[in-house]
């Protein structure tokens, strides 16, 4: 028989607030007692020729792969090793020159304490992650970070919780310190992430995603304004650009253009789309990146924009369309 328990949005609220000021306080703690252990753990991941290998096992092997995984993505190359299947032949995929991150809040997992001897023979260096500085682990460490708790959020005192929160919070803090050591920027931090939104933003240029050759619509400034609208009706981007015989751009010619020439005019034949375009467009060259062209037209409020090279020859034009099909914007 289930015994329903009263449990109100107020004890929700409560719950939740002691779990984040109970993680909060430990955070702070080991924000308190970090020091040159902190910065010899940092040098010493700077300093391998190899890559980090995190491992651990049970709820420190999941926060091991987070560390590893944020590791990867900020400029140090990094792979995550359960302990247990090193045990049994995954250990191969270390090498002497790899520098070992071994998590474990006890410090006495029987499956580091029988790979992490071999590893050092190999000559891997060891940073132990633990809550006690008198274990196996922080024996065998090159370097010791102590991740120890005053309490678990769990009320019962024994999932974890506060030390897992502490221990990922602290292998943060590494992979952010040799982030900064390397100089490792926006641009590099793209390459890690060519697949998601940042990436997509850092790396795709005007010159990517320009229409150009054919699909773009050019008249010259005599141009009758019924080949106008056939140049612009055929290549469907809401306007025609002008230009010279050297292909300058000598201006601009948009649908919002042609509905008030229409309203104003009526009869529109005998005009030549020079007397009626927008002179000097606003332009971009093709290496910028298409957010800095999509940034440009959105405060301009542009539909459209021009690419043109050094030389202030036309090559290209945008059309907020096309920055929206590479999701850019």
């Amino acid at each position: 028989m289930v015994t329903e328990i009263a449990f109100t949005s107020d004890d929700a609220l409560a719950s939740a607030h002691r779990t984040l000021q109970t993680e909060i306080t430990e955070l702070q703690q080991l924000d308190a007692r970090l020091d040159d252990r902190f910065a010899q753990a940092v040098t010493l991941l700077l300093a391998t020729s190899g890559r980090v290998a995190v491992t651990g096992i049970g709820k420190s092997g999941h926060i091991a792969r987070k560390i590893s995984a944020t590791f990867a993505s900020t400029g140090s190359p990094s792979y995550f090793v359960h302990a247990a299947e090193a045990a049994h032949g995954d250990l191969g995929m270390i090498t002497g020159d790899d520098i070992i991150i071994a998590v474990s809040y006890s410090g006495s997992s029987a499956e580091l304490a029988t790979i992490l001897p071999i590893a050092r023979r190999l000559g891997s260096k060891i940073i132990g992650i633990c809550g006690n500085r008198y274990s196996e682990l922080a024996s065998l460490s090159d370097v010791f970070l102590d991740v120890g708790v005053t309490r678990e959020a769990c009320p019962l005192n024994l999932a974890p919780t506060s030390s897992t929160t502490v221990t990922l919070a602290l292998g943060d803090a590494l992979a952010i310190a040799c982030l900064e050591a390397r100089g490792f920027g926006t641009s590099d931090f793209a390459r890690s992430h060519p697949g998601g939104a940042l990436g997509r933003r850092l790396l795709t240029h005007v010159r990517d995603v320009m229409r150009q050759g054919q699909e773009l619509p050019i008249v010259g400034p005599d141009t009758p304004m019924q080949n106008v609208l056939e140049e612009m009706t055929g290549k469907r981007m809401g306007m025609t650009v002008i230009a010279d015989q050297t292909r300058k751009p000598l201006g601009i010619f948009t649908d919002g253009d042609l509905r008030r020439l229409i309203m104003q005019r009526g009869d529109i034949r005998p005009i030549t789309v020079g007397q009626v375009m927008t002179p000097n467009p606003r332009t971009i060259g093709p290496e910028a990146l298409a957010a800095e062209a999509a940034a440009v037209m959105e405060q301009h409020k542009l539909s459209t924009m021009l690419v043109v090279n050094q030389e202030q020859t036309l090559v290209g034009a945008l059309h907020m369309h096309d920055l929206m099909d590479a999701k850019v914007i």
